[in-house]
Parts: C-alpha cells; structure tokens; sequence
C-alpha cells in the first residue's frame, strides 16, 4: 500500500480558472479577481468584504497580524511580548518575531494539544500586548473562555486558524467572530490557492493597517488595484512588506472555496469519523479530546501513542507504505527561540508521543480502514515488531 499524508485535490476547474485569468483578464498581479475571492470569503464568513485581508501565505497573514496589533496597542512597554502555545509551526514563532515582538512559548493541554491559559497566565508581564491562541488540529477549543480571558487581562487575540478553516465553535463559524483571526491556503491545507492565506478582523484600524502593509505600506493601493489602477503619489509612513495575493492564486481559491462545501468538507469529515470509530478503544492509542458542540473539518489526523511505542509504530507503518508525520517539534526546542531553556513539560510529553496519520479528500475510506488495522496489528503484540520480526524459531 502506498499512499499519501496530504496532497492538493485541485482539477479541471481550477485550470480553467487560472487559464481565464492568463488568456483573458490579462493581469496576474493583485486586481479585480483578489477582490472577488475576498468578497466571497467574506459572504462566507458572513463578515464585512473590508475586513477581509488576503494575502500570498499563511505566515504573511501572521506576521500582519502581529504587526497591525503592534502598531495599535496603547501600552507602551519595552520589547512587545506574545503569549504562544508551544506545539505548534514554526510559522506562529516566526511571525512574531518578525513583528518585533518577543514569542512567550506557553504549555499546552494534555486531551487538546491547545493552549493551556493557567500557564499563560503565570507568563504575563507589563510587556504583553496579546495572545497568539492556536487551532491545533483544527480544534478551536473553549474559544469563549480564551476569548474572555483575553479580554479580563487586557490582551488582544490573535487566533492561528491555519488549521481551522470550515470549523465552527459553539454554531459559529471561525473567522466569523474574534479578535484578528488568520488562515492559511497553501496547497495541503482544507482550500489551497496554491499558496495564500488572509486575515480577518473586526476593527477598521487594524484592517486599514494590515490592507496597506501587505502592499508595502503605500496608503490606499488595496483600494486603486481593486480598480485596475496604482497609488502612483500615494505616501509611506510605516514599514510594509510584499505581501498580496496574485489575481492568479485567488482564482484557484474561489474554486476551492465552492468545491469546500459540496465536496471537501463531507470526505474529510467522513474520513475522520472513521479514524474515531476504528482507533477511540485501541488499547496504546488516545485520541484528543473535542467539544461535541463544535463543528471540526480536520486539516490533519493526529493521535497520542502511548507505553512509548509512537517510533516502533511509525517504522511499521512506513514499511507497509502508509506515511506519518510529526506536528510539530515545540518551538521553545528550536535554538533561535530558546533551545529548551524554558521546560514546558505537558507540551514535550505530546512531542515524545504525538503521530500524524493521512488526512485528505484523495484518501478512501478502505484506505483508512487499513491503516487503522495495520495500526491494531502492530500495537496487540505487546514485545513489539522487533521481537515479532526476529522472534526465535520453535526448530531452531
């Protein structure tokens, strides 16, 4: 058997899309079909079309996030100071620092892999301007309660939802309600532009903010490119970045978007029910735990492997061609971000024990059924493949 862990399911459509783009339209960069795709990603969040930033990845939209937050905090304290879950992709570190503030890599919750507030709590000082919450495998997790947390301590939230788009909590939509909320859409993720993501917020500031630094800081250029002009005279009072998304990646995103809801969403759900129902009392396996009144379409699959044995399971399913995945190594263990000097000990109990098992639309059901018995096969025998390879014979 071989498959793959994740992989884009784009087609025909997408072509076509794109080829329309190239043949007719005729310009590539930031125009007419960027500000379509945002208006459509709006009418489907049901938010205002201007508070809709999109932009050419995932970490961009971070990175603006954390900027636009910067530049409208009213503290006025040294080096800004994030609070961020530490199991999560570098990107969320990155963004940070790339904003000038200072990553706080928080622990996580042991039955969700998502931010564990009390410990965020404890981390707090006068330089903190936010908190980065993520959306770990598509949980978004007691979003209220970080929200009101958030609120109680005066921090504004970023909401990492790489993971999360098509979600909802609580009957709503992410990207529907918050603080600044950002998503990715590079080419594995629940839509793909190829690469992009966007943003979405709720204040006109930071939206303004995020709009004009996304195209280098040139005051209102969103606007004239939506237009088929340029800001030839327009002034630059902050530093911005290339950041835009290309008339071509929002035309494959548009035909993602509609393909979501007839499509995508119903096979990745499915696939994931039939993870739980094969895997929930698999002795050696713990599933993270959910809030039964969200609405999750997961992005990626990932279990807990108990008694140690998440190498030995991982090496037994490579040899039979099923891929696995780790996400992700902590940040505080990177060396630009701290080189373990901070111990977050929940976050590298799950580290030591966390897999990723395939996830996609291309992946069939039987698929899943097989992988989930190649998982029982290899937990029952208690010695191990190793012994059940090398075990000795009875003529021997």
């Amino acid at each position: 058997m071989t498959m793959r862990l994740s992989r884009s399911i784009v087609g025909q459509e997408e072509a076509k899309a794109v080829s329309r783009v190239l043949l007719e339209d005729g310009y590539l960069g930031m125009g007419a079909e960027t500000k379509r795709f945002e208006e459509d990603l709006a009418a489907f969040l049901e938010v205002d079309p201007a508070h809709v930033i999109t932009t050419n990845s995932g970490t961009a939209a971070l990175h603006l996030a954390c900027d636009a937050v910067r530049a409208v905090s009213q503290k006025t304290p040294g080096q800004p100071e994030i609070l961020v879950p530490s199991l999560t992709f570098v990107a969320s570190f990155q963004a940070i620092s790339a904003a000038g503030c200072l990553p706080v890599p928080c622990d996580v919750l042991l039955e969700t892999g998502t931010l564990d507030l009390a410990d965020a709590s404890a981390r707090i000082t006068q330089n903190t301007i936010a908190v980065m919450v993520v959306d770990y495998a598509s949980n978004p997790w007691q979003l209220d309660t970080v929200y009101a947390w958030a609120s109680e301590k005066g921090l504004r939230v970023i909401e990492d939802a790489a993971h999360a788009f098509g979600c909802r909590h609580h009957g709503k939509r992410i990207g529907s309600f918050g603080d600044v909320v950002c998503f990715s859409f590079d080419g594995i993720k629940n839509i793909t532009c190829g690469e992009g993501g966007c943003l979405v917020t709720f204040d006109d500031e930071t939206a303004r903010i995020a709009g004009d630094a996304r195209l280098l800081s040139v005051e209102g250029d969103t606007a004239k490119r939506f237009a088929g002009g340029r800001s030839w005279e327009a002034d630059v009072k902050r530093q911005g970045w290339r950041y835009h998304m290309s008339n071509i990646m929002a035309a494959i995103g548009r035909v993602q978007l509609k393909r979501f809801q007839k499509e995508f969403l119903a096979k990745r759900m499915l696939r994931s029910t039939v993870y739980g129902q094969r895997l929930c009392k698999q002795e050696g396996i713990a599933l993270f735990t959910t809030d039964p009144e969200d609405f999750i379409v997961p992005h990626i699959q990932v279990v807990r492997v108990l008694n140690g044995r998440r190498e030995e399971l991982k090496e037994a399913l490579a040899a039979r061609g099923i891929p696995t995945g780790l996400h992700y190594k902590p940040n505080h263990l990177h060396s630009f971000f701290g080189h373990g000097r901070v111990s977050l000990p929940v976050t590298e109990q799950l580290y030591s024990e966390i897999l990723t098992l395939p996830m996609h639309p291309g992946l069939s059901c039987q698929d899943v059924e097989e992988i989930c018995h190649e998982i029982s096969k290899t937990l029952a025998d208690p010695r191990g493949t190793l012994w059940a390879t090398h075990r000795p014979s009875l003529w021997s």
